[in-house]
């Protein structure tokens, strides 16, 4: 047997099954994900509502950060505000109207590491068919099995700001604050492997 060249091939197998690796899709758990926007009103108070139910994947590539990616849906039914009627307000063609437009998404387009836990993510965020570009800053809070579930998962924290007039929900501008600004958690995990249909 030729070692050698055994060693050789093996390297080279090593190295091809390396470059074809691909990122991790992790699952978004909409149990553990919450949005949270909040504006001034009239610069007497800084209220804030939450979004819930949050669907989508993260997809993450831990040797080269360039090649992940986030694909988020998030339905405007689950608009909470604390306040049933300004609920139902910002569901009206006034603001979301959310009858003719169910979801906001956003879809990354760039992944950019800062460092081994802050990332900058730029993506096309789409409300009231309207697409304009933000950047998230991100920070990794964990990454590995989950005590409980036992499942490969990953957490996030991140934040970013826009002026909602950009996206068709300028009502009340400027008494009621142009500027967004939105914090996020989530948590997200590999999904267990189903079982081969017979």
């Amino acid at each position: 047997m030729n070692f050698k060249a055994l060693t050789v091939g093996l390297t080279v197998a090593s190295a091809a099954t390396f470059a074809m690796a691909k990122p991790v899709a992790y699952q978004i758990d909409p149990t553990h994900t919450g949005t949270v926007f909040s504006w001034s009103h009239f610069g007497f108070s800084t209220p804030s509502a939450n979004f819930s139910d949050i669907q989508g994947v993260i997809s993450v590539d831990n040797a080269k950060p360039s090649n992940s990616s986030v694909n988020v849906t998030i339905p405007l039914s689950s608009l909470n505000t604390n306040v049933k009627a300004l609920d139902e307000h910002l569901k009206t063609a006034d603001f979301f109207d959310a009858a003719k437009y169910p979801n906001i998404t956003f879809k990354s387009t760039k992944v950019q590491a800062i460092s081994k836990t802050k990332y900058k993510i730029t993506g096309n965020l789409t409300v009231k068919d309207v697409t304009k570009p933000v950047v998230l800053d991100a920070v990794l809070n964990k990454q590995g099995v989950h005590p409980m579930t036992k499942a490969e998962s990953i957490g996030f924290n991140a934040t970013t700001s826009f002026d909602r007039s950009a996206f068709g929900v300028g009502g009340y501008v400027p008494n009621v604050g142009d500027k967004i600004t939105v914090n996020i958690t989530t948590e997200a995990s590999v999904p267990a492997a189903q079982p081969a249909v017979k």
